[in-house]
């Protein structure tokens, strides 16, 4: 059984600001133990740091067993990755190498046929079947038929931009908790996935005797999982580790508890300092008029340096204060309007209308069509007028679809990308995509920037390029450039699954003071139940309204 030991980390950034100082805790043998803090506060350098990708500038890890990692930008991969590649990349580094060698051998069949090539090949062959890969490949199909209702043979060249984020998702999840790994590192492993695919996913790691070090904001997910959370806490001179023995349940009272104890501890701290300091000004005074009181006076000075070498006990770590002015603005009476409007393959015709004000969450199984619905919004409707132009300043691809879907007088629409596809903003810092604008809005002069930023807690990262942003970050920036375009039509594709739990909660609170209309796909259960309505994309085609949210949807029968 494994297990991973992480022992004093210390990392510091290029720039030379301390990230990690002294992180350390265990996950013991088939712990299931949960990463959580700020977004930007080193989750995922940390886990980074585990696996070997980075060198820590100060203390050690180590690990027993094999180690089995999803990386946080497994949901949206664009590139031309196919499944086999993506399932190849999970394995052991023998089975790696081995379909290597085999597939350069396979190549080089195709040229010359000579005995040296054939020999080669059959020593490829070999070396492969040693390493398991063809035992590999039988475990993938059950992967590949769980996941994705196909087998292996059938998904093994399909590009893995076609799936969806939470098929993406679901195959490398399958496939590490199959495989022969002892230790998993999971960053973000919720994200995408829809509240069955949640439930499977909980049930689990539950079941699994492997041992678990698991990144996520999903306080569901946390509160059903989680038997200890490890959370770094902010810190000016680098961020810290703390170690609630417990789960979720009491997580929030305990930190409070914590929190307190510092504080007191402080105020301790404080008052014998002043109380030290007074003796040594009165034995001072003392002493210049009486002798005998000069070595009492050494004495209290002596006492008063050593206590301040010693210094105050441990500071209450900084928390996070995100202040998000989503303001909106009046809108006709309905926002939007749907008639027969039939999603092409996925989506029977529906009618359904949104009126200003409302909060409607759009709920649904993955690959039913949602994002396509906020999309087809998000770039006006059906034939959108000038005055429907989205606010995003990027093009938008509204998808096959018949009927109509129309937007209401006044209504200007912002999109939140799911995947945070924003071609436009690579290798610009914020501060530059802020001050210069767009044709929907306006630049932002310095100084008026970077108050914005703080309030968003990006001031730290101002100045660093868009796409080396962490998910959080760029959620947050991205919910910034809606409040800043003036968007009264909020179209949120997943919100909620990159931020970090105070800005998850900073969401809402801003949500429930904007002044317009708010759409939002979710799988979120803690932040749909602040909705007011629910349209769900059933398992049948249909779309029906509910009174409350809806999460047993099985996938689309198409």
């Amino acid at each position: 059984m494994g297990y991973v030991d992480v022992q004093q980390i210390g990392y510091t950034l290029p720039d030379g600001r301390t990230l990690l100082d002294g992180v350390g805790f265990r996950v013991g043998e088939g712990a299931k133990v949960a990463l959580i803090g700020a977004n930007g506060a080193g989750k995922t350098t940390l886990l980074r740091i585990v696996t070997g990708e980075l060198k820590p500038h100060s203390g050690a890890v180590q690990w027993v067993g094999g180690l089995g990692v999803m990386r946080q930008f497994v949901g949206r991969i664009r590139d031309e990755t196919t499944v086999r590649e993506l399932l190849l990349s999970l394995a052991p580094p023998a089975l790696r190498t081995a379909a290597a060698d085999l597939e350069s051998a396979e190549l080089a069949m195709m040229e010359d046929e000579d005995e040296a090539t054939q020999l080669r090949y059959a020593q490829a062959i070999a070396d492969y079947t040693d390493a398991g890969g063809y035992q590999a490949e039988v475990d993938w199909d059950k992967v590949c038929e769980a996941a994705l209702s196909i087998g292996f043979e059938r998904a093994r060249f399909r590009p893995v931009r076609t799936l969806s984020g939470g098929e993406q998702k679901r195959l490398v999840l399958e496939a590490l908790l199959a495989g022969p790994d002892e230790v998993l590192l999971l960053d973000e492993p919720d994200n995408y996935l829809d509240v069955p695919a949640k439930r499977w996913l909980e049930q689990r790691l539950l079941e699994s005797p492997k041992t678990v070090l698991f990144v996520s904001h999903d306080r569901e997910l946390l509160a059903r999982v989680a038997s200890r959370i490890v959370t770094l806490e902010l810190g000016a001179g680098g961020n810290t580790a703390w170690v609630h023995g417990g789960g979720f349940a009491d997580y929030e009272q305990a930190r409070a508890d914590r929190f307190e104890r510092f504080e007191e501890l402080r105020r301790r701290w404080d008052e014998e300092h002043a109380k030290l300091k007074e003796l040594v000004t009165m034995l001072k005074n003392k002493a210049t008029y009486n002798d005998t009181m000069a070595g009492r006076y050494q004495a209290a000075q002596t006492r008063l340096r050593k206590f301040e070498e010693a210094g105050p006990p441990q500071a209450v770590p900084r928390e996070q204060r995100v202040h998000m002015r989503l303001r909106g603005g009046r809108t006709g009476k309905r926002a939007v309007v749907c008639s027969a409007l039939e999603l092409t393959g996925l989506m029977w015709p529906f009618d359904a209308q949104v009126f200003y004000g409302e909060r409607v969450a759009v709920l649904g199984s993955n690959g039913s069509g949602k994002s396509h619905f906020l999309r087809l919004l998000a770039r006006g409707g059906t034939d959108p007028e000038p005055e429907h132009r989205p606010v995003s300043g990027v093009e938008i691809a509204g998808g096959a679809h018949t009927g109509l879907a129309r937007l209401g007088a006044r209504v200007r629409p912002g999109w939140f990308a799911q995947t945070h596809e924003h071609g436009e903003f690579l290798g610009r810092t914020l501060l530059h995509i802020l001050g210069h604008g767009d044709e929907h809005r306006d630049g932002v002069p310095r100084e008026a920037a970077s108050r914005a930023l703080a309030r968003y807690e990006l001031a730290a990262v101002a100045g660093n390029e868009f796409d080396t942003l962490s998910g959080g970050q760029q959620a947050r920036f991205q919910i910034l450039l809606l409040e800043l375009a003036g968007a009264n039509l909020l179209l949120l594709d997943e919100p909620t699954d990159n931020l970090d739990l105070v800005s998850a909660q900073a969401l809402q609170d801003g949500l429930e003071r904007f002044e317009g209309t708010v759409l939002a796909v979710t799988h979120d259960r803690w932040f749909a139940r602040s909705f007011d309505r629910f349209l769900v994309f059933g398992a049948d085609g249909t779309v029906t309204e509910s009174d409350g949210p809806v999460w047993e949807q099985e996938r689309v029968r198409r």
